[in-house]
């Protein structure tokens, strides 16, 4: 029953496909953890998206970016972007499955027997681990109304606020929320979350810290698994391990197999893009 996280994987198919040959991927027993971003800019969503599915239980999969972009552009909240690559989606006749299944899946998930967390950004350093799920179940029951759902999409799309307080409004916290766990990168020491920047020069500037370098004694005991971050690309470090390698961008798709002590390093398994 092994387990086997992979970064970004959005809709680049085909390199999934041979990852789980190479690992001999038991559908019946093992478990593949996805860190989000399972669509959008690769060339297979669809098909992408139709074996996360058929996977059941034995696919986790953490909602991205641009997976909740995708369910925008589903609900007509959003329209598509030039680099956007979603149009089967949207067009499929089991669109409205695929919207469901995308509307189930949480920002957040925690394994306590294994000792790893999955996300898609990471988790806001400010916040306990305590904290972080109720946040992230706070979204997620938003998210499992279709109604809801729509609502809560009309109202993220800002920057704002950029600090969590327990004095925000109930729309501000879920953004805020959704910011955090999808779109994070970089924190100031006050809090703030820096949303513009995404470059990674190894070194960081004052207001702008790798959110995964402030101390967070709430997460000690857990590996935190995340993507999202092609500039920073694999992060294989103490208790952090970031596996967005940037196929997408010509550079690899990285796999994990994840040892069921948090202390025990991990295999990797990378498969390179020989096509840029």
């Amino acid at each position: 029953m092994a387990h086997y996280a992979v970064g970004d994987i959005q809709g680049c198919y085909d390199p999934l496909s041979r990852l789980l040959d190479r690992v001999k991927f038991d559908t019946n027993k093992d478990t593949l953890l996805c860190v989000g971003d399972l669509v959008n800019r690769g060339p297979k969503s669809l098909k992408t998206i139709r074996l996360l599915k058929s996977l059941k239980k034995q696919s986790v999969s953490v909602l991205g970016n641009h997976d909740i972009h995708l369910l925008s552009m589903m609900y007509g909240v959003r329209e598509p972007r030039q680099h956007d690559t979603l149009n089967k989606i949207i067009e499929a006749h089991d669109a409205q499955e695929i919207a469901d299944w995308l509307r189930s899946k949480p920002l957040l998930h925690v394994n306590s027997e294994r000792h790893y967390i999955i996300c898609h950004a990471g988790i806001y350093p400010w916040w306990s681990l305590k904290n972080a799920i109720v946040n992230a179940q706070d979204v997620e029951a938003v998210f499992q109304d279709e109604e809801s759902c729509v609502s809560l999409l009309r109202s993220i799309y800002s920057n704002k606020p950029s600090k969590w307080s327990s004095s925000l409004s109930k729309v501000e916290k879920r953004r805020f929320t959704i910011n955090a766990f999808t779109r994070m990168r970089f924190c100031s020491p006050t809090g703030h979350l820096n949303l513009q920047e995404s470059g990674f020069k190894g070194k960081a500037n004052i207001d702008t810290v790798p959110w995964f370098e402030f101390p967070n004694s709430s997460i000690k005991d857990y590996r935190i698994i995340f993507g999202h971050w092609s500039a920073l690309g694999l992060l294989n470090k103490n208790q952090y391990l970031c596996l967005d390698t940037g196929y997408v961008w010509g550079r690899e798709m990285t796999m994990a197999k994840i040892p069921k002590q948090a202390s025990k390093p991990v295999t990797l398994y990378i498969e390179a893009n020989n096509d840029a």
